[in-house]
């Protein structure tokens, strides 16, 4: 019996913090058990905003050996690189056809993303931010934007590969048939957007030559930063996948505690707390941990401690396992290199039935 397909992807932003690993790569390692899994580094996607001019070669290899640190077996699953796979583009191009502009703007990331990156630009210059006339004006009034985000869609920042990513991300899963997406429900709709434009295409050429992908709900858990905000390599507060020993403890000590609990003795309040938020991940009694907090029966020094203990461990293994990488990132490029042929090959037969379709051939 053949396995379903999986397909997923992550932008290149270099090292994996924790945030990432519990967020989606644990699930990863997981789910190469159980299905057909085509697991990419989305780094087409990464030229899609403004905001991150990045190496991405580089920052590709280092993230796809903490993927293969962390238990990403090339044997069970295919790794490989977006922009390896160039029938990506061509099957976008051929989506683009047929995807309503419409449909773009009513996108919600489309608008908070690009107002997030506005504003991160022009802060402190809120005296420069004038309503702009933009060919795109109407279509954006319709739409329900606000001025802040018609502002935004009227800058350099926006841009035909930032609108249109949804159409590259259809391609990205339909490329490859896949039955599930792996998703949290909050990304449901982007999801569903792929559905539909699947569906659009088989209507619009009488044909089914596209399945529309289920999603697969995961227990992805959301891990906070050091400072309580989310974690993110903006705010400078992650915990990354390499950290261990000495530099896992130095963060550790500066995770944001209960600012009320002054003293070892002091009743605590662990909602809120990033050093418990890690404890109801690694310590299989964090509901004792909570109680002693709230008793005052721990001080947050010695909570800190124990989190290291728990953690470090599997820090460690990981960072043996990185070992064979270290230095030799061309090991992991010929990793993606013979991913992407097992890709290539998935992707081809599937642009034949395309064109066929479309009577391009």
């Amino acid at each position: 019996m053949e396995k379903k397909i999986v397909v997923s992807g992550m932008r290149p932003t270099g090292r994996i913090h924790l945030g990432n690993y519990w967020g989606a790569l644990k699930n990863y390692i997981k789910l190469q058990d159980e299905y057909e899994c085509y697991f990419f580094v989305a780094d087409w996607h990464a030229l899609t905003t403004a905001s991150e001019r990045a190496p991405l070669r580089e920052n590709s290899l280092l993230m796809v050996a903490d993927w293969l640190s962390a238990g990403l077996d090339p044997n069970k699953c295919t790794i490989f690189r977006q922009s390896d796979v160039r029938y990506h583009a061509e099957l976008a191009l051929m989506l683009g056809m047929i995807t309503p502009i419409s449909w773009l703007f009513r996108n919600p990331t489309f608008k908070e993303v690009l107002v997030e990156i506005y504003r991160q630009k022009y802060k402190g210059q809120e005296d420069k931010m004038k309503k702009s006339e933009g060919a795109m004006d109407a279509m954006a009034s319709s739409h329900g934007f606000s001025d802040e985000e018609n502002m935004a869609l009227n800058s350099e920042l926006s841009n035909y590969g930032f609108l249109g990513y949804p159409v590259l991300q259809a391609a990205d899963i339909l490329l490859y048939g896949a039955s599930y997406v792996p998703i949290g429900k909050d990304q449901l709709p982007h999801l569903e957007m792929t559905r539909e434009i699947a569906r659009r295409f088989n209507h619009i050429y009488k044909t089914k030559v596209f399945t529309e992908p289920q999603p697969l709900f995961t227990s992805a858990a959301v891990l906070p930063g050091i400072d309580k905000r989310k974690m993110s390599k903006s705010y400078g507060n992650t915990v990354e996948l390499s950290d261990y020993g000495s530099a896992l403890e130095a963060k550790i000590k500066k995770m944001f505690t209960d600012p009320q609990k002054l003293r070892a003795n002091d009743k605590g309040n662990p909602d809120g707390c990033v050093v418990f938020a890690f404890h109801k991940l690694y310590n299989p009694n964090s509901a004792l941990r909570e109680r002693e907090c709230r008793d005052g029966a721990i001080g947050c020094g010695a909570c800190k401690k124990h989190l290291y203990e728990l953690i470090n461990p599997e820090m460690e293994k990981m960072a043996a396992n990185r070992e064979k990488y270290s230095g030799k990132l061309e090991l992991v490029e010929e990793i993606l290199q013979e991913g992407a042929k097992k890709a290539c090959a998935r992707a081809a037969l599937t642009m034949e039935k395309v064109a066929r379709e479309a009577k391009l051939i």
